[in-house]
C-alpha cells in the first residue's frame, strides 16, 4: 500500500489548493524581534513547506505586523484578527505557524482559531505536523498543544515573578529610574553622566519646584523609549503649554 496516501500531504485536497495559503509570523517583545532573529527565520522560512506542499508562493500571504506583540490576549493584534477573518471568510486553504504559541496563547482565542478553521476546511502547520481540525484526533493534539501553550505563559510569569520578589528581599530589585537618572557601576543611582541632561536638571528643578505653575521656562524633553530597547539619551527644550491653578 502507497505510504503517501497516510502522509501529510494527503490531507492537502483541491479544494484547500484553491484558497489562500497565511503564514503567521509574531515575537513577544521588540526586544526578542530584535534578538532572536533565528527564530524569525524559523518562521518565515515555514513559506517553504506550503510551497512544497502544493501552493504556489504568490498565493501564500505573511502576516507579520504583531510583531513584539505579546500572545496572551487577541486585543491589539491586528494580524491575528484578520487571519481570523480571513480564516471565518472561507478564503484560506491553511494556516502556518511555527508553534502553536506564535498563534496564541490564550485558549479562548485558540480554540475560537479551531472552531472556525473546523467550520471552513481550513488546515493548520505548525514545525512538527500538519492537522485537519475536522479531524478528532487532529484537534484534541491541537486542543491540548494550545493549553499546554497557555500554561507555559502562566509558569514564565511565575517564575519571573518570583525572581523579582526574590530580589526585593534582598533589596537589590533594580526599578525602572525617572529620566536624568541611572545606576552607576556599583548599583548606586546617578545623574545621568550626559553633561548637558546634568545642567538642564540643576537648572530647571529649582524654578519648578519654587514656581510649579509657571508657564512659558523651558523644560527638559528626553526621549524615553521601551526597556526593550536601546535607549537613546537626548536632550529637546520646548515651551510649556500654559498652566491655570492656585
Amino acid at each position: 500500500m502507497n505510504d503517501q496516501m497516510f502522509g501529510p500531504a494527503a490531507k492537502v485536497t483541491a479544494a484547500h489548493l484553491a484558497r489562500d495559503a497565511y503564514l503567521y509570523v509574531r515575537q513577544s517583545s521588540l526586544k526578542q524581534v530584535l534578538n532572536n532573529t533565528e527564530s524569525t527565520v524559523r518562521q518565515y522560512g515555514l513559506k517553504e513547506r506550503a510551497i512544497a506542499l502544493g501552493w504556489p508562493a504568490d498565493r501564500i500571504h505573511v502576516i507579520d505586523t504583531d510583531q513584539g506583540q505579546s500572545g496572551a490576549t487577541a486585543a491589539d493584534r491586528e494580524g491575528f484578527q484578520r487571519l481570523v477573518t480571513e480564516v471565518g471568510m472561507g478564503h484560506a486553504g491553511i494556516v502556518l505557524g511555527l508553534e502553536v504559541s506564535r498563534l496564541a496563547r490564550n485558549s479562548t482565542d485558540w480554540h475560537r482559531l479551531l472552531e472556525i478553521s473546523a467550520m471552513s476546511g481550513t488546515l493548520i502547520l505548525d514545525e512538527d505536523g500538519l492537522y485537519d481540525p475536522c479531524d478528532f484526533n487532529d484537534r484534541l493534539l491541537l486542543g491540548l498543544k494550545g493549553t499546554m501553550s497557555e500554561a507555559e505563559l502562566h509558569l514564565l510569569k511565575a517564575r519571573l515573578r518570583g525572581g523579582q520578589l526574590s530580589k526585593a528581599r534582598r533589596g537589590e530589585l533594580a526599578q525602572p529610574l525617572p529620566i536624568g537618572l541611572v545606576y552607576d557601576g556599583a548599583g548606586k543611582v546617578a545623574l545621568d553622566p550626559d553633561a548637558a541632561i546634568q545642567q538642564a536638571i540643576r537648572c530647571e528643578v529649582p524654578f519648578w519646584c519654587q514656581w510649579p505653575h509657571a508657564a512659558s521656562l523651558p523644560s527638559l524633553d528626553l526621549l524615553d523609549l521601551s526597556s526593550d530597547v536601546v535607549r537613546p539619551s537626548s536632550v529637546h527644550w520646548r515651551q510649556v503649554v500654559p498652566v491655570t491653578g492656585k
